[in-house]
């Protein structure tokens, strides 16, 4: 059965995607833990990032940094932080955070419920630092 990302990747459903390459798609968390918070994803369905083949690992990181460079050319942060959790969704995925407080990576603090329009208009001012 296909994952939720794999339904993102396929326009299943909708998401507001940041960047997207053969083999990557980056795009919003729709519960971030702050606004701005993406998820970068390998379009191949793997469920444990060490399960990853290393070209296929290194070339994720790479799209990864692409992708934190244009947020933090965009997002009022100190810097992105990075982290890789695997027990939500069985895909591989990285979530890159605007951090102005060790507190905004806290996986433990309530997600924040953005609009549609929230989300669309942090989208596309991430889409601008390509």
């Amino acid at each position: 059965m296909a994952t939720i990302f794999t339904k993102i990747i396929n326009r299943e459903i909708p998401a507001q995607i940041i960047s997207e390459d053969e083999h990557h798609i980056a795009f919003l968390d729709i519960m971030p833990l702050v606004k701005g918070h993406v998820l970068v994803v390998p379009k191949k369905e793997v469920d444990y990032i060490f399960n990853m083949e290393p070209n296929e690992l290194a070339g994720l990181h790479l799209f990864a940094q692409q992708v934190a460079k244009a947020m933090d050319r965009t997002i009022k942060c100190t810097r992105i932080g990075v982290a890789v959790i695997g027990l939500e969704v069985p895909h591989v995925h990285i979530h890159l955070v605007p951090l102005r407080t060790m507190d905004d990576i806290n996986f433990t603090r309530p997600k924040l419920k953005l609009t549609a329009e929230e989300l669309a208009e942090v989208a596309d001012t991430i889409r601008g630092g390509f």
